[in-house]
């Protein structure tokens, strides 16, 4: 579903909107509909849980119940879906995974408001089964601690009113609930937060001779290519965001003089003292200088200079303060050799304030990018160690030849400030300058400290 500006200012200005659901084909999705709520959000606290159940029901009849908990706030035209947390598979004594709520989608910020919470058995075809549900309020739920757990029993009245032995469907556990504030991408960038882009230039054979048209790094008659259009384009994106103007950059997989060997990480202005570009200009500049004094040779190995901006970060993350974040841009053709080491890399500056944004010229199959950017599935090394937080965005610059500026800013840094947030969150870093610190919380919801994010030992 596509919204466009009237239905936004729609939905802004009468608080609600339905729509019929249909397919890609705008053809009717059956009779289902899609009703979207807006209201302000100034506050920006959220819930921690951690939670687990004991002695579900089974409700699968060849094996155990696939158990997930959906939390409801109580509003005046009814109960709202606030969050509903993963399926633990096979389990009928569940443990979720550590998750979090904004306190304004659970209780509109009233601790003392009514919370229902409902646990299902999961059912591929979306039938899912009734296990049974309870009542209670954030300002109970806040009572639970590492030492002191809130135990509810999870109750189905239909089975309760059925048989008279019947006690509950199990028991749900809250061993941990907690307020706290939750920093924006904003509050980090105006509280001193410097952002540091790095960018790095693809100078392999499979891009092609650049001496001949078909070549991704041949400038043509109008000076330009497909690197360079993606330099100006992405780089216009990025340049606001980095107040310097100052961005170092780096070329990878060619042979460079004096002895011709190959390099998987060299400064493109030639100066490893310095390889600092001046503005967007200056990259370009240093691009076109380079690119005559190289041989793209091979192969394609995007482990050395990720790890190169990761050493960068770990001197930041030294630093016990959110001051400063590296963003690494990777313009490249696709094709990529140290897929392993590119991974396991990636793994290891999850844990770091680092991003890495790819963007894909030429026509090349990207799968492989797909895989690095772990929307779809969390990245893992080849020994299975999952990534701490996802921190890859690729874009493929082929689809935006022809959009417009906005629609290529949205791409490239669509999930950026997230990641940026999440690092310093997961480190339990404030911003340098925290203007909302004089912002007092509701007397009724007291802010707690974060704890140590649990799932993260980098």
């Amino acid at each position: 579903m596509t919204l466009t500006t009237h239905q936004l200012i729609s939905i802004v200005s009468s608080r609600k909107l339905t729509h019929p659901l249909v397919l890609k084909n705008n053809k009717p999705a059956g009779k289902g509909a899609i009703t979207i709520f807006a209201e302000e959000i100034n506050d920006n606290r959220v819930v921690n849980f951690e939670v687990e159940a004991r002695k579900l029901d089974k409700k699968d009849f060849f094996g155990k119940s696939d158990p997930f908990l959906e939390f409801y706030r109580q509003t005046e035209s009814g109960w709202h879906l606030a969050h509903r947390t993963e399926v633990v598979k096979r389990n009928l004594n569940p443990h979720w995974r550590p998750f979090r709520i904004p306190l304004q989608s659970l209780c509109g910020g009233d601790v003392e408001k009514p919370i229902k919470v409902e646990c299902y058995d999961f059912d591929f075809d979306g039938s899912h089964d009734f296990i049974g549900m309870f009542e209670t309020t954030l300002a109970h739920l806040t009572e639970a601690s590492r030492t002191a757990h809130v135990e509810f029993e999870c109750v189905n009245m239909k089975k309760k009113r059925k048989k008279k032995k019947y006690k509950n469907s199990g028991i749900v556990i809250f061993k941990r609930c907690e307020i706290v504030k939750e920093y924006t991408f904003l509050d980090y960038i105006m509280g001193g937060c410097q952002l540091n882009f790095i960018v790095g230039v693809d100078f392999t054979g499979s891009n092609g001779d650049p001496c001949f048209p078909d070549s991704l790094h041949y400038i043509s008659p109008d000076g330009v290519n497909e690197y360079l259009s993606a330099i100006w384009s992405v780089g216009m994106v990025i340049k606001d965001y980095d107040s310097d103007n100052l961005f170092p950059a780096f070329g990878f997989g060619a042979q460079i003089q004096p002895n011709w060997q190959v390099s998987h990480e060299f400064p493109m202005n030639f100066n490893p003292a310095n390889p600092n570009c001046l503005g967007i200009e200056g990259i370009v500049e240093a691009y076109r200088l380079c690119l005559p004094q190289i041989r793209l040779y091979g192969p394609t190995n995007f482990s050395p200079i990720i790890n190169h901006v990761a050493r960068l970060a770990h001197q930041a993350a030294n630093q016990k303060s959110a001051s400063e974040y590296f963003v690494l841009l990777i313009i490249t053709d696709g094709v990529i050799t140290d897929m392993d080491q590119t991974r396991c890399a990636i793994v290891n500056a999850a844990c770091l304030p680092m991003s890495i944004i790819i963007v894909g010229v030429g026509k090349a199959d990207f799968e492989a990018m797909e895989v690095l950017d772990g929307d779809d599935c969390r990245l893992t090394t080849p020994n299975g160690e999952p990534a701490a937080r996802d921190i890859v965005q690729f874009v493929p610059f082929r689809n935006f030849k022809d959009a417009s500026q906005e629609a290529l800013a949205q791409s490239v840094l669509a999930e950026l400030p997230e990641q940026v947030s999440s690092y310093f969150r997961m480190v339990n870093l404030k911003p340098v300058n925290d203007h909302t610190s004089s912002v007092e919380p509701s007397p009724s919801a007291p802010v707690f400290d974060r704890g140590t994010v649990p799932g993260t030992s980098c």
